[in-house]
């Protein structure tokens, strides 16, 4: 192939985005994917959620996430203008809702921590709980509802991403990704599964899960933290919005999907890329649900699925500097892929065409973790 400006490993969101922007500032892009979108793309419920995921501790990578949904809807606006297709948006906010004594003290010190960080964040009784979410179970005694709070459907992104990254110029070469070439101490290009290469001036690593040990790159310390998700069919009208809850200890959420589909999520598992769906797991998920939302019992079990969240030691990403020269880092969203992508595809594109790593991105470079992680 003849050698192009930069080559991604990944179609997932993330790569795409990358490749998009990075194509709008007149470079020649290449990504290499064997399957793109059928990733974590596939199974994220599509949460634009910064304030109600917000963790103590965790305040570098808010200001990251709040940057990004504020980026959101222009970034959707320009990709209906690129390829006449509209992502719809769901603007209704989430609730945290609690069911006992114990849930209403956590829900308290989370919005504690909300207002010392100047987010804005609203408490609600039983009642006007249910008001807003009718569906909800009469057992829930409050809430708190982020109405900054969006989603958007993964599964209608990418296709209208891959679209405009095709329209920008964007080659898309199905393959596998063997690993990254190295010449003359930087890297060069990828390796293709079955003996083909791209030969880039820059490479990107967007492999998600797959990007550490990836053979020829410096250590990155991502690990595949498996999570277990249920779509379900004839929702229609049940939720508004988004609904997160705590259930005897386990974290569940309900997230609308297009006209009538629900996703329930999700597990959080260490068991590197086990890709078994167990009796347990949506044993779980639905019994969370079923608490939460009692007409959850009448729906359709339409699909289970697992994939792979692209975990980090501190649950942010890496974006930046490898260490190999040639080589750009775009992995480790976790939880926040799909809500940082308009994001990370500027920074990742500003950073290819001038060399200087954005200021949003210098706190999520690689040398956070010191010498030698993995």
């Amino acid at each position: 192939m003849t050698p192009v400006d930069v080559a991604v490993a990944g179609g997932g969101l993330i790569g795409l985005s990358v490749a998009w922007r990075a194509a709008q500032r007149g470079l020649s892009v290449t990504v290499v994917d064997d399957a793109p979108g059928s990733g974590a793309s596939r199974a994220a419920a599509g949460m634009l959620a910064p304030v109600s995921e917000a963790g103590y501790g965790e305040e570098a990578l808010l200001r990251l996430c709040l940057a990004s949904l504020e980026r959101y809807p222009a970034f959707l606006d320009e990709l209906a203008a690129a390829t006449g297709v509209r992502v719809p948006l769901r603007t209704a906010g989430t609730l945290v809702v609690g069911f006992d004594d114990d849930d209403m003290r956590v829900l308290a010190d989370l919005q504690r921590f909300h207002v010392e960080l100047g987010l804005e964040v609203h408490r609600l009784l039983g009642r006007e709980v249910r008001r807003r979410e009718p569906s909800l179970s009469p057992r829930v005694r409050g809430a708190l509802h982020v109405a900054g709070d969006l989603s958007v459907d993964p599964r209608e992104l990418h296709p209208v991403l891959l679209a405009a990254a095709e329209g920008a110029g964007v080659r898309l070469v199905r393959s596998r990704v063997a690993g990254v070439l190295g010449e003359d101490g930087r890297a060069c290009g990828l390796a293709l599964d079955g003996g083909g290469e791209v030969r880039a001036a820059t490479v990107v690593l967007a492999l998600g899960p797959q990007s550490g040990g990836l053979a020829g790159t410096p250590p990155v310390p991502v690990r595949p933290v498996k999570g277990q998700i249920l779509r379900l069919r004839g929702a229609r009208g049940l939720l508004e919005g988004t609904v997160r809850a705590l259930v005897r200890g386990r974290s569940v959420y309900l997230v609308p999907s297009g006209d009538d589909g629900l996703v329930v999520g999700a597990t959080v598992e260490e068991r590197g890329f086990d890709a078994t769906v167990t009796a347990g797991g949506v044993h779980d998920l639905l019994h969370d649900a079923i608490e939460l939302v009692p007409g959850v019992t009448e729906l359709e079990l339409a699909e289970t699925l697992t994939r792979w969240r692209p975990g980090t030691p501190d649950n942010a990403p890496v974006l930046g500097a490898s260490g190999l020269p040639g080589l750009v880092l775009a992995t480790g969203h976790h939880r926040n892929g799909v809500l940082l992508t308009p994001l990370t595809g500027e920074l990742v594109a500003e950073l290819i065409v001038s060399g200087e790593p954005p200021a949003l991105a210098a706190p999520f470079a690689l040398d956070r973790f010191g010498r030698g992680s993995t």
